[in-house]
């Protein structure tokens, strides 16, 4: 009898993959040793468990001190004050007996866990990050502003309402749970429709291929800089975001102050595109959209632009041509995208061999990443915001965010082929081959510092998908003759999106040219100047600056390449 041990392996990967469906795709042995690690650590350390108890009664007879003077005066200074990101305890009512002490001992407590989770001797990197993680999410559960009666907000909205926010809730609640099964996006998001009010700017999809549609926008200006823009979104995102509406629009931006602009639109892959790898995307994405505009443009050289996912997969375009000789490129764009993932936050926790061979094992039965699994990561790494300050706002308190282009946007998600992502996480964050000088391109090693054309980096301040200081590390690896840095207020997105009606944002820039001292990053925020305002401003007049003269605006397509339909095309509208 002949054994096929493939049969055997195929098991095995289907066991997993029906475990980690129930588990978002994290891998419970994962989870148990990186907690076993910290906590025979911890047991083969008396001398940190001594100081570890110390620390705890002292935080006990902190709290009773102030509990004491507070009852006495509400306006007491707060023994602990919550970070600066953290919102749950700013309403004026958790300054009163006994909520204030609620959440004053909640705050202790989560610091004492910060302390026994983290400067443990001989406890790995990421383990300590990872169990710190974790006990982080467990404290959040237990919040006192997760719960009826000890928020004091929730209970004076209950008393004055008669309990009408509580069933308010409970309609929000059902609703959620219906959308969610039966697949449809979050309550108010279809106010938001592609084609009527998001992604309406004009232009026509001048190309199509399985992967791609490549939209080339309408001239608004007679003039128009002789440099056209190509710009890569992520596929882990619907290109609109970029196109959100007309105010809010960085394309529309582009092209109203004179750019032909072009934009990738990719299609949402299905179980049938499992095999689609990155060079895939590579080559009939970014490639083949430089082969388009080029021949629209055959004596012109082009601004490439890239967005996260879309902007690591630009630079390695850009080296691959860099070291074959091929002089194609004006200027490099990258915003909040990753070059180097040593240092990639706290997607990185769920990133290890055992991680990342059952998160395989999931997409390899189904064919994809869904949707569902992808997002629930992200709203796990901001459970506070996501989660939690969203559960008491709509269920407790009754209220609805109100929903905006960009949430509504956040919510039309997209999926990863199985081949792809799993390419992308193993090359890229577990093993940093692009940083490294392993990755290969056509059979060949590229490295960054081939690339010899002026970059402009974009990073954003509260960025926890690519942090800033991992996105500022391009200047340890590229050897261009220019690097402009760029870091803006807001988030992963909405740092990006930062329009010049919105006045309350606030910007640094600074450029670091070929032969100049390496400044490292919190040097470099010490050293820099906040300007007030929109970023836009500044990086379309670095652009600009780039592009030559401005000539005649030129007709959307060619011949070659007729208009196939108006944008925004077909790929974004499907599910």
């Amino acid at each position: 009898m002949l054994y096929d041990e493939t049969q055997y392996q195929h098991l095995d990967r289907l066991v997993r993959a029906s475990l980690a469906g129930l588990t978002l795709g994290i891998s419970p042995t994962s989870a148990m040793l990186t907690y076993l690690d910290w906590l025979s650590s911890l047991q083969t350390s008396p001398g940190t468990q001594a100081h570890l108890v110390q620390k705890a009664m002292k935080k006990q007879l902190r709290l009773l001190s102030w509990a004491s003077h507070s009852a006495f005066d509400p306006n007491a200074t707060a023994c602990i004050d919550p970070l600066p990101q953290d919102r749950r305890f700013r309403d004026p009512a958790w300054r009163y007996f006994p909520y204030n002490l609620l959440y004053q001992g909640f705050l202790l407590q989560q610091q004492w866990w910060h302390n026994a989770t983290t400067g443990l001797r001989g406890l790995s990197l990421h383990h300590e990050q990872a169990v710190e993680f974790g006990a982080r999410q467990w404290l959040d559960v237990f919040s006192p502003s997760n719960f009826l009666l000890t928020n004091p907000a929730v209970l004076q909205k209950t008393v004055e309402s008669a309990g009408a926010n509580l069933i308010q809730g409970l309609q929000h609640y059902c609703e959620d749970i219906q959308n969610h099964y039966l697949g449809k996006r979050s309550a108010g998001s279809e106010m938001y429709v592609v084609g009527e009010n998001v992604a309406i700017t004009p232009g026509k999809v001048i190309f199509r291929n399985h992967l791609i549609e490549l939209i080339q926008y309408t001239p608004t200006t007679e003039e128009v800089h002789v440099m056209p823009i190509l710009i890569v979104p992520a596929w882990i995102m619907k290109y609109y975001i970029l196109d959100l509406s007309p105010h809010n629009s960085l394309v529309k931006y582009l092209v109203d102050h004179g750019h032909t602009v072009f934009i990738i639109s990719w299609r949402n892959p299905t179980a049938e595109d499992r095999d689609i790898g990155m060079d895939d995307y590579r080559q009939q994405g970014i490639l083949a959209s430089l082969d388009v505009i080029e021949n629209l443009f055959p004596s012109q050289k082009i601004h490439a632009v890239g967005y996260c996912l879309g902007g690591t997969l630009l630079a390695i375009t850009a080296s691959a041509m860099a070291r074959n000789g091929a002089n194609r490129l004006a200027s490099m764009t990258l915003f909040a995208a990753q070059t180097d993932f040593r240092e990639a936050g706290e997607l990185m926790l769920f990133i290890d061999e055992k991680q990342l061979a059952f998160l395989e094992d999931l997409m390899w039965a189904q064919g994809i990443l869904d949707t569902k699994q992808m997002s629930g990561v992200f709203q796990i790494l901001r459970s506070n915001d996501l989660i939690w300050s969203r559960a008491v706002n709509e269920y407790l308190l009754g209220t609805r965010q109100p929903i905006n282009d960009l949430l509504a946007w956040n919510t039309d998600a997209t999926r990863m082929p199985y081949r792809m992502h799993s390419e992308y996480l193993r090359t890229l964050f577990l093993n940093n081959d692009l940083a490294e000088g392993r990755l290969r391109v056509e059979g060949r090693p590229v490295a960054l510092s081939d690339i010899q054309i002026p970059i402009f980096c974009v990073g954003t301040e509260w960025d926890h998908v690519a942090p800033w200081r991992s996105t500022y590390r391009l200047h340890l690896l590229a050897d261009a003759p220019e690097i402009t840095f760029l870091l803006t207020s807001g988030g992963h997105n909405a740092g990006i999106i930062s329009p010049p009606e919105q006045s309350h944002r606030h910007y640094r820039i600074a450029t670091a040219f070929e032969g100049d001292s390496y400044i490292d990053p919190d040097t470099w925020l010490e050293r820099t100047a906040i300007k007030p305002g929109s970023w836009w401003g500044a990086w379309q007049s670095w652009l600009a600056a780039r592009s030559g003269p401005l000539v005649e605006a030129p007709h959307v397509g060619s011949q070659n390449y007729p208009p196939l339909e108006n944008a925004p095309g077909s790929y974004v509208r499907k599910a």
